[in-house]
């Protein structure tokens, strides 16, 4: 039987709602989700997502960060770092949503009920550390659903690929001295946060499991086509993945706001199938690709267009 990809999402990740202005809108959910769902209504499966449990958040997180952002449900707005990561009523309980999605996803392809996963969230996870919200992000999704699958399903290889045009220093930092998680990182660099420098590749026993590929401003998709087969495919083979996870970020495209690297549809399409086929290679196609950053909704939606339909076919 041939197995579907999923599509996780639903309508109440809107819920969480940064001050007006703020480029990580509900509309990045409430324009995209239902052209989505027009475009693949019945190629894909369809999986409503359920909260995280605390205790898997606290995994990856302190407790004492968690009961701040938690305490944010009785709050009209907070300002939970030193710049643009906001919370109030809602944005907790859409966090621990975002955080079900992928361990939903995790459960499903790890029991081949799905071939492999398009996490739809908000908010975006990679900035979070492990002690503070940062860059938009309340919870590391990606992180927290690595180590669930660490060690609910006992794997000991995984692999993290984050093509966002910033640097995933919170994920780069959760793993930092851990072997058996490999994380690479695309970014524009010099750009936020700062962090995601070349000579950042892990230390003790994860020195060596850590990759920073600093892309130039204006970057193409031949650049990023390039990084691939000379630097992300090679260590994907070295590592052999039994899972791998993408931080898909769309705001490398061009028509990004936030970003300046040129990427196209095309171009994440290309990214989309070489991961496809070292998944093929080394872990039967598994894959679990969580939504970051892409902030015009127009562009953000052409690409998971591109990025969805590579992982259906």
């Amino acid at each position: 039987m041939d197995l579907k990809t999923a599509l996780l999402s639903s309508e109440k990740f809107a819920q969480h709602r940064p001050p007006s202005g703020h480029p990580e809108s509900p509309a990045r959910i409430t324009e995209v989700l239902p052209k989505l769902r027009e475009d693949f209504l019945d190629s894909v499966l369809w999986i409503e997502p359920t909260t995280a449990s605390e205790t898997w958040i606290e995994r990856v997180h302190t407790p004492q960060y968690v009961e701040k952002v938690k305490k944010t449900q009785k709050c009209p707005m907070v300002l939970l770092d030193g710049g643009d990561t906001f919370a109030h009523g809602p944005s907790y309980e859409v966090a621990l949503l975002a955080v079900g999605a992928a361990l939903t996803a995790v459960d499903k392809v790890m029991s081949h009920e799905i071939k492999n996963a398009f996490c739809l969230v908000r908010p975006p996870g990679h900035h979070a550390l492990a002690n503070a919200a940062m860059g938009f992000c309340l919870f590391n999704t990606v992180a927290i659903a690595a180590r669930y699958a660490l060690e609910k399903h006992g794997l000991k290889r995984i692999f993290i690929i984050d093509w966002d045009v910033h640097h995933g220093n919170g994920t780069q930092d959760i793993f930092y001295e851990d072997p058996h998680v490999f994380y690479v990182s695309l970014h524009q660099f010099p750009h936020y946060p700062g962090t995601g420098k070349t000579s950042e590749i892990g230390k003790g026993e994860g020195e060596g499991y850590t990759l920073n590929l600093c892309m130039p401003r204006g970057a193409s998709d031949k650049d990023y086509e390039k990084a691939f087969y000379e630097k992300i495919l090679p260590a994907i083979d070295r590592f052999k993945p039994e899972l791998i996870f993408i931080s898909a970020g769309f705001d490398g495209h061009k028509d990004d706001p936030l970003g300046e690297i040129y990427l196209t549809e095309k171009g994440f399409e290309t990214m989309t199938q070489l991961v496809k086929n070292a998944a093929e290679r080394h872990c039967q196609g598994k894959i679990i690709s969580v939504l970051e950053g892409g902030y015009n909704t127009e562009s953000l939606y052409r690409s998971i267009k591109s990025h969805v339909k590579v992982l259906s076919n």
